[in-house]
């Protein structure tokens, strides 16, 4: 067959693909045969260094998900249509691959066109299969159907898993950044070596996760359906495959979740039907598109409440925290319940620091505190910043001998040599159980303290 005159006569970006169906090599299996000027322009700055019947990867980078969609059309010989995000050319592109007649019977051959866009067109996310389209659907109402959000995104695993016949589907939220990684949501049928996600985030975990950008290399997934695909993923990520087969998995389907081009989390699908990959394919593709908008917009809400209830400086509750706290309180929204006790912290020689050696050893000043009082209270104290130089403990389940003893730990690391030192004032709920005269008393117990300290030290000279 003449493809050069074939792919010359198609006005979009297009080139002919040869597919080597005996050669299992696949650095050896995919060859352009022939491409029209629109497609030469794109990857050779001179048409006329275009060369012909050469391995694909002469022009793009390899790609695991092409080839498997160009293995997809010869094999099945039906056309195949696709349109997705590529992070390589941070761009969307609709794929078209056509099967051409072969005169090799060894050969499969296709014709492989595309078009790129910077924005997603929602008529082209929308031109998918009737199955994949209610599935979706499905996804955007189990959105809408709670406020628990976690709640809901582990409803839609489970959906996501049902639909596919998978046996396991998971959503991980990442921070690179920080190499924080997070569990979001999971789904999966308890069998030999599947296990929960926390089984495998021990220390080495963030290791594995950084490999998974390198597997999909700014392709939209990144996928495995066969022992030939899992060796080549153990070349990228060893420990990651030797902990798949450890939990029995043999095929795994995973898509990066994107927001405004960065990386917020990964969805993937494993020991799905084999029958169902190319479904698989299209519903996570798609899903992966509708949550990224759902997760950052989640993200976003909860920074918004951790900036309106933390103090930035020294990372502990802010007044702002502490007003809705005591409002929940008296409005019986989230009673503080007897036993509690509560102090008043206040740093000594702040406004010395601040005039002798400037704001910034002041704030340092703050943050050692705030550090202090953090290490010596337990996962029951509620540690606030309400003021300048004033911090705030409420110890809510606290029996008046372990509120004792926090309170004297407080005093004893209150003026030691060379660290930070504050005066400490307080009140258990075994003198009153109304925490807005417990919160009095302890605040005029503070001050007196602080009175005794500065009559004891006519010059702060503890920062000097």
């Amino acid at each position: 067959m003449d493809y050069k005159s074939f792919v010359s006569n198609f006005n979009r970006v297009a080139c002919v693909i040869s597919v080597d169906l005996k050669q299992e090599d696949d650095n050896n299996r995919y060859f352009v045969v022939d491409a029209n000027d629109a497609y030469k322009k794109t990857v050779v700055k001179d048409p006329a260094d275009f060369e012909t019947n050469v391995p694909y990867t002469r022009y793009i980078p390899k790609a695991s998900n092409f080839e498997a969609l160009c293995d997809k059309c010869v094999t099945s010989n039906v056309p195949v249509h696709t349109y997705f995000d590529i992070e390589l050319y941070n761009a969307w592109m609709e794929v078209f691959l056509f099967p051409l007649a072969s005169d090799d019977p060894d050969k499969g051959v296709l014709l492989f066109s595309y078009e790129m866009s910077p924005k997603a067109d929602i008529d082209k996310l929308a031109d998918i299969s009737s199955e994949t389209a209610t599935n979706v659907v499905k996804t955007c109402l189990k959105l809408r159907e709670t406020d628990d959000f976690k709640a809901a995104m582990n409803s839609v695993v489970e959906d996501i898993r049902v639909q596919c016949a998978a046996r396991s589907c998971r959503i991980l939220l990442t921070d690179f950044a920080n190499r924080r990684y997070s569990l979001l949501a999971e789904a999966y049928i308890e069998e030999p070596g599947m296990k929960p996600m926390s089984v495998y985030m021990d220390a080495g975990f963030a290791d594995v996760v950084e490999t998974w950008p390198l597997l999909i290399d700014k392709s939209n997934c990144f996928i495995i359906t066969n022992p030939k695909e899992m060796k080549e993923a153990s070349k990228k990520s060893p420990i990651w495959v030797e902990s798949l087969k450890r939990a029995n998995v043999e095929r795994l389907v995973i898509y990066p979740i994107r927001s405004n081009n960065e990386t917020i989390g990964f969805i993937w699908a494993s020991n799905f039907d084999a029958d169902k990959t190319m479904m698989i394919k299209e519903t996570l593709g798609l899903t992966s598109f509708i949550l990224s908008s759902e997760i950052a917009n989640q993200q976003n809400i909860q920074k918004m409440k951790l900036m309106s209830s933390t103090d930035l400086l020294t990372g502990v509750l802010n007044r702002n925290a502490m007003n809705n706290r005591i409002s929940d309180d008296i409005g019986g929204i989230n009673v503080i319940e007897n036993p509690f006790g509560v102090i008043f912290v206040d740093v000594n020689g702040l406004k010395a620091v601040n005039d002798t050696k400037g704001h910034r050893a002041g704030d340092d000043l703050l943050k050692e505190a705030a550090n202090t009082l953090k290490e010596l209270c337990d996962g029951n104290d509620e540690v606030y910043r309400v003021g300048g130089d004033e911090f705030l403990i409420i110890a809510t389940r606290s029996p008046l001998e372990q509120f004792e003893k926090l309170h004297k730990k407080l005093i004893d690391n209150s003026e030691r040599p060379g660290r930070v030192h504050f005066a400490v004032g307080a009140c258990h709920s075994t003198e009153t159980g109304d925490i807005l005269k417990a919160m009095q008393k302890a605040d005029a117990r503070m001050y007196a303290v602080k009175e005794d300290y500065y009559m004891r030290h006519s010059k702060c000279e503890l920062h000097s």
